[in-house]
């Protein structure tokens, strides 16, 4: 296998935007690895990613683009033998390929109490640094802040100063930002501040179209129930990135939120046996180059 100077060692390349992107051959490749591959700790032949690949139209040439893609980033490295070429992850891939992990197979279902405290995080960029502006709103709404106002950033998860602060010393900011932990007062209601800084409509959109495509999904044979399970991990995997996971006092009643992840969790689980059976099926016939 490669070493170091073969990217064994280097940080692999890590975008958010794309983890809420459409779907590509890259993001569903990202996808089979850290459900597939990753658990069971062994390379894995070109053919069988682009069979894999195959079974949700991507084709050939786009699934060899993919991992040629996946492996200059620094998640996998190549191997050949004689005419094959097989892929393993690389040690910082495989880090973050179960980081990643954690946070898709956990969110939804570690839901603490809330005790009623904000942090807040003041900081101006003016008008004109109109790139730093956007770079800074992206990075903080990656970390789920939102903004009421303009300058004003907030979240009802103290613990994530730390994360803010990295964010604005990467942008320069920091030096000119102020950041608070405070209860909310008695002017206006935090239902009214939340709804001016998060768009929970349009989540809760998504949560349901979630909740639409597979409450009634019933997948049959092996290679059905491995794209029903793939599919759903590669939708769900989207939702950290999306869901500032408010405490439930400040959600609207009846939130979609809390019916989707307990389907996740419910059909991940009923699904991953015959999956996983499904691809070492693939791994013990697997051809070609």
């Amino acid at each position: 296998m490669a070493d170091a100077a073969t990217g064994e060692g280097a940080r692999p390349v890590v975008s958010r935007r794309r983890e809420v992107s459409h779907t590509s051959a890259r993001s569903l490749l990202t996808t089979l690895l850290g459900e597939y591959v990753r658990p069971r700790g062994e390379p894995v032949w070109t053919s069988v990613l682009v069979e894999a690949l195959a079974q949700f139209g991507v084709e050939e040439k786009s699934a060899r683009q993919a991992l040629a893609r996946v492996g200059a980033e620094g998640w996998l490295v190549s191997e050949r033998v004689g005419r094959r070429v097989r892929w393993d992850l690389t040690r910082p891939g495989r880090r973050l390929l179960t980081e990643g992990a954690e946070r898709i197979y956990g969110f939804g279902s570690d839901e603490r109490p809330w005790e009623g405290n904000w942090l807040l995080i003041l900081v101006s960029v003016p008008e004109a640094k109109r790139d730093l502006r956007h770079r800074l709103r992206t990075r903080l709404s990656w970390a789920g802040f939102g903004s009421p106002e303009a300058g004003v950033w907030i979240t009802p998860h103290p613990d994530r100063e730390t994360e803010a602060l990295e964010v604005l010393k990467d942008l320069e900011l920091a030096a000119d930002a102020m950041s608070f932990t405070a209860s909310y007062g008695a002017v206006g209601s935090a239902e009214a501040m939340v709804a001016r800084a998060w768009d929970l409509r349009e989540l809760e959109e998504r949560y349901e179209a979630f909740i639409d495509e597979f409450a009634g999904l019933d997948p049959r044979g092996g290679d059905a129930v491995l794209q029903a399970q793939t599919r759903l991990v590669h939708e769900w995997r989207r939702f950290p990135f999306l869901d500032p996971r408010l405490p439930r006092e400040l959600l609207p009643a009846n939130w979609s939120g809390a019916q989707a992840a307990e389907l996740f969790h419910r059909r991940h689980v009923e699904w991953r046996p015959v999956a996983r059976r499904r691809w070492a099926e693939l791994l013990s016939g697997e051809g070609g180059t």
